[in-house]
């Protein structure tokens, strides 16, 4: 029987192991969602709403258990409780969102002898993969709102977290939501792609690398499936002179290092002007200093393991290969563990890089940052640009209409302004160029898990 092994980053053991769900077994769980969804689309959103609070109210009740969990699954340290609040926003806001983004559209201009407006309806069966690195909020993206605007759920998660996926499927239970709308389902690359090629599914949600994209993208070919991606990253900060300089140190060193840099808006490379350039980068070495590596389950620890040994490798050559070209490495930490192999990995600060360098251009989705010096915006704009990649980008200003300016012409999904380390499930969750399409939270998340439906209807004369 094949299954799916969870090895843990913080020894190396099987944390867990599931069998792979069978075809017959995929096929019957698509059945029951295509039969459960019919139903539930004609439940009032009301009475949904009370089924995903409930399932809120489930799942917090559980995060003593799953702080430890997580770390024992993908490695962020115990300190930081999991994201609960993350979770809990949410999915409240999504569920406090739905009648204002679901309401019928009329338009403005009445015909008499007319009735005419636009609804929002469900896809039908959303198809929702998700990743290891954010797992619950992740994951909330796109169930909470896909199953509020009624369709059914299909989950499947990360091998890394695949623990994950039985919390949500134990909370809807709990919940006493529906049987067939939500289903957590273990299966493995090939069956994820003969699933979105079979056309059994409506829409597919997927966040994680650029490669996964294209393979989803293949596999729902000529299906007309539709879908959402969330792909790489490659985030910059700009800061300006006029910046508050302890306030930006500390959030971009947060920014690029919280959560072992395993982060999809990870600030991976800084462009500083030169005026405020030295002091900037000397308070950004000292801060990233203080960070305490270790197991994820000691209190002290402030950064654990990346989630795959692979990983830190990846860093590890990033790194040499900057420093083969000429970059400084400012901090040059080490950890009893820092070995070729290892998922422990320290953090570390380079300068004197450029864009010739991989650690300026490809995706690090770890502990490693990149610093630039910019002489003014127009240098910082194009740097920013280029990228093949746009989830986010964080100006650090004064000045709210200067950094809104910049924001214009930055090639990007978001906007920050002296921050970089939020998901406002008010705005829209989005990327461009090669972090993908569609978007999440927001109504525009709503929008792309619902198709329109127009209503003409004439009166008799």
């Amino acid at each position: 029987m094949e299954t799916v092994k969870l090895k843990s980053p913080v020894d190396g053991s099987v944390y867990a192991e599931r069998p792979v769900a069978s075809e017959q077994q995929i096929n019957a769980a698509v059945e029951r969602a295509r039969a459960a969804q019919l139903d539930w689309a004609q439940t009032p959103l009301g009475e949904r709403g009370k089924y995903l609070l409930g399932f809120l109210d489930a799942l917090l009740a559980k995060n003593d258990e799953i702080v430890p969990e997580l770390a024992w699954q993908m490695g962020r340290p115990v300190r930081f409780g999991g994201e609960k609040g993350g979770v809990e926003e949410r999915t409240r806001y999504m569920v406090d969102l739905a009648e204002s983004a679901l309401r019928p559209f009329v338009p403005p201009d009445e015909k008499p002898g007319f009735r005419r407006y636009l609804k929002r309806e469900p896809l039908g069966v959303v198809f929702t993969i998700a990743p290891w690195n954010y797992p619950y909020l992740t994951a909330v993206n796109s169930i909470v709102p896909a199953l509020m605007a009624g369709n059914a759920v299909l989950l499947k998660h990360a091998a890394q977290t695949l623990l994950v996926g039985e919390r949500f499927q134990a909370a809807f239970d709990k919940a006493g939501l529906p049987k067939g709308l939500f289903q957590n389902l273990v299966m493995s690359h090939g069956q994820t792609e003969k699933l979105l090629g079979s056309g059994k599914v409506d829409h597919c949600n997927f966040t994680g690398s650029v490669g996964g994209g294209r393979a989803i993208e293949k596999a729902a070919a000529g299906t007309f499936t539709t879908l959402g991606l969330e792909l790489g990253g490659k985030d910059p900060a700009y800061v300006l002179p006029d910046v508050k300089l302890d306030h930006a140190v500390a959030n971009l060193v947060d920014g690029a290092f919280y959560n072992t840099g395993q982060c999809c808006c990870g600030i991976e490379r800084v462009y500083v002007h030169e005026d405020v350039y030295d002091d900037f980068v000397e308070g950004f070495v000292a801060e990233t200093k203080n960070y305490v590596v270790g197991s994820p389950l000691d209190e002290a620890t402030t950064m654990g393991p990346m989630a795959q040994p692979r990983f830190a490798d990846f860093v590890r050559e990033q790194r040499a290969e900057a420093l083969r070209k000429g970059a400084t490495a400012h901090i040059g930490m080490k950890v009893d563990r820092d070995l070729e192999g290892s998922p422990y990995l320290a953090p570390e600060v380079l300068t004197n890089v450029d864009h010739q360098m991989s650690v300026m251009r490809e995706e690090s989705f770890g502990p490693i940052v990149g610093i630039m010096k910019v002489r003014n915006d127009e240098e910082a704009i194009a740097l920013m640009n280029d990228s093949p990649y746009g989830l986010t980008a964080s100006i650090w200003t004064a000045d709210a209409d200067h950094a809104a300016a910049i924001g214009d012409r930055v090639e990007t999904g978001t906007v920050f302004m002296n921050r970089c380390d939020y998901v406002d499930p008010g705005l829209v969750w989005t990327g461009v160029k090669d972090t993908g399409k569609g978007g999440a939270m927001s109504v525009v998340g709503y929008e792309n898990l619902t198709r329109p439906k127009s209503y003409h209807l004439r009166q008799a004369v």
